[in-house]
């Protein structure tokens, strides 16, 4: 019987939620994520001020894209983003969002503040509060994951406060034939941990331990969320951050545009990554001796993945 990862409700009790939800990060690196209290109406909303930006003119996305600005902030043009090892580039373009933070504070030099689109009416109100429900549902998994490694609840509450987390609008347009490349190439994600809205359209993809590709197909409003390479190396891999993909669509459906919205929970750009004391032992030697700032890692991946030079 084929392995499928499984579909968990946040309405069970925080012990049942860490149980379920841990093992299947353990198994999958992935779980599918139900009851997470985003309003619907507000993610439609979303979807509606996404689908405004993609569809305007190619000169006024580009005026918000931030030369060097390694893709943090504002738009980011099809065809830029490459993932480590690929040969093409993927079929996308993409908004980011990211946390502002006041003048003066210490992280600020890391996280620039946003750009907005004027050309789309209200945007910045649907996205900040897209954002900040995000950041709510991301501490809860979190404190999952916590209970789940036998910490205590709010271990996690200060590595991601004011952390360096990025809400990506993806718009993956039709696909023509013959393709060169698809939709995201093969990779793994750098951050904490991914927040995914917008998987229910085909598509998105897993690398199982036995090689095979599963299917990740979240019940309609369901998120999928998945490890990221920043929490794995904090686990000693106990934690995987799988291998994933975006696959070019069947025939039927090239014509169809993709959109989706990753929310990248990232920890504070000067926590430390030092791998958990009770992720190690005698049969699990720590695969991670030398300790990283996660503004430091993450500035090296940016480099790999072709956002930085």
């Amino acid at each position: 019987m084929t392995a499928a990862v499984p579909v968990i409700s946040m309405s069970l009790s925080a012990d049942d939620f860490a149980r379920d939800f841990g093992a299947s990060f353990e198994r999958f690196g992935f779980a599918m994520i139900t009851d997470h209290g985003i309003d619907p109406a507000l993610i439609d909303d979303a979807w509606t001020k996404a689908k405004e930006f993609f569809a305007l003119p190619e000169e006024a996305k580009r005026s918000y894209h931030i030369p060097g600005g390694g893709g943090a902030r504002g738009y980011t043009p099809f065809g830029t983003e490459i993932a480590k090892g690929a040969k093409e580039v993927d079929l996308k373009e993409f908004w980011h969002v990211g946390r502002d933070l006041p003048a003066g504070h210490p992280l600020a030099a890391q996280q620039p503040n946003n750009v907005w689109p004027a050309e789309v009416e209200g945007f910045r109100a649907v996205f900040d509060k897209l954002f900040a429900e995000f950041d709510r549902v991301g501490g809860q998994l979190l404190s999952g994951i916590a209970r789940y490694l036998k910490l205590a609840p709010d271990f996690f509450d200060d590595t991601v406060r004011d952390g360096n987390s990025v809400m990506r609008l993806l718009h993956y347009p039709p696909v023509e034939a013959p393709a060169k490349g698809i939709r995201a190439e093969a990779h793994e994600d750098i951050n904490t941990i991914t927040l995914l809205l917008g998987a229910e359209e085909a598509g998105l993809e897993i690398l199982d331990k036995d090689g095979s590709w599963l299917p990740v197909s979240p019940p309609a409003g369901a998120m999928a969320v998945n490890v990221g390479d920043m929490l794995q190396r904090l686990t000693n891999n106990r934690l995987p951050s799988t291998t994933h993909r975006v696959r070019n669509p069947d025939e039927g459906r090239a014509s169809i545009a993709r959109y989706s919205m990753p929310f990248f929970l990232h920890f504070r750009s000067d926590y430390l990554i030092e791998t958990l004391d009770n992720c190690i032992d005698a049969e699990h030697p720590n695969r991670y001796p030398q300790p990283i700032t996660a503004d430091d890692y993450l500035q090296q991946r940016l480099r790999e993945i072709g956002l930085k030079k």
